[in-house]
């Protein structure tokens, strides 16, 4: 009889269990659904209504940098023909081994010095076939494509740290007689701590810009919500020879060559745009 008792109380209390569970679960899904409602109630309440812009004011910022360069770097070529491939190349090779050796005389390290391109062409003519004729109306000869010979072309990338030197090295070079020497520009070695003071002054002037319009338009700066500039599209202004390399008026008869530096300038202009309020 005990054992019965204790069933049945047993029985009532799993009973009584499921049905916290059951309550608990309900509610839960009562919270879910009534949290959702809401969302969508919200959400639709902003159906058919203006949504007003955000207000907010745009300023410019403009830094300039100037620095001597530091480092000179230009290009030149050699360019040998001649029947045969290797004797084209045996030619080239000359010419450019008295270059090199020259260029590491006068102080060039070998990483300064880089091959940017070799090349051979194959050199033709267009013959005419001899046809024997005599008068007024001969035949239009036919003309044939004729392999005459070979074109070997090196060209050489060149770095000089010691731009002092610029005007020495290059006038050596056209001692040598190397085919081609061009290009010859002035740049600045730590051009990127340049770059970042000339946008930190273009910030700074921005940032003071848009204090002052705030406070004449009797507004409160709340945010930056967007910032651009033209460093993509930045370039500082390269400082090319006067004299000194062929094809830019270059003239090496004269061995004291003339190479004015100047300043390379930086330009950075950044756009700002705050929330007011």
């Amino acid at each position: 009889m005990e054992e019965e008792n204790v069933k049945s109380v047993c029985g009532l209390c799993q009973q009584r269990s499921v049905s916290k569970l059951l309550v608990v679960f309900l509610g839960i899904l009562c919270i879910f659904f009534l949290v959702k409602t809401y969302g969508s109630l919200k959400e639709n309440s902003f159906i058919g209504q203006d949504i007003y812009p955000q207000t907010t004011i745009s300023v410019t910022g403009e830094g300039e940098m100037s620095a001597v360069p530091d480092i000179a770097t230009f290009s030149f070529s050699v360019t040998e023909e001649a029947q045969t491939v290797e004797e084209a190349q045996t030619a080239a090779s000359k010419i450019m081994s008295e270059a090199l050796t020259f260029l590491k005389e006068s102080g060039v390290e070998e990483k300064n010095i880089k091959t940017s391109g070799y090349n051979i062409y194959p050199q033709y003519e267009w013959i005419s076939k001899e046809v024997a004729c005599y008068g007024y109306n001969c035949p239009t000869p036919d003309r044939e494509r004729t392999l005459i010979g070979y074109k070997v072309s090196q060209n050489i990338l060149v770095r000089l740290d010691d731009i002092d030197k610029a005007g020495e090295v290059l006038s050596g070079l056209g001692s040598v007689e190397v085919s081609n020497l061009s290009g010859l520009n002035f740049e600045i070695d730590d051009e990127d701590e340049l770059r970042r003071e000339a946008r930190e002054m273009a910030i700074t002037e921005a940032q003071e810009k848009a204090e002052v319009l705030a406070k004449d338009l009797g507004v409160s700066l709340v945010r930056m919500t967007s910032y651009s500039s033209n460093e993509g599209n930045n370039y500082p202004v390269p400082m090319y020879a006067e004299k000194a390399v062929y094809g830019m008026g270059g003239d090496f008869e004269d061995n004291s060559v003339e190479i004015p530096v100047g300043e390379n300038e930086i330009n950075i202009k950044v756009y700002l745009t705050y929330e007011i309020k």
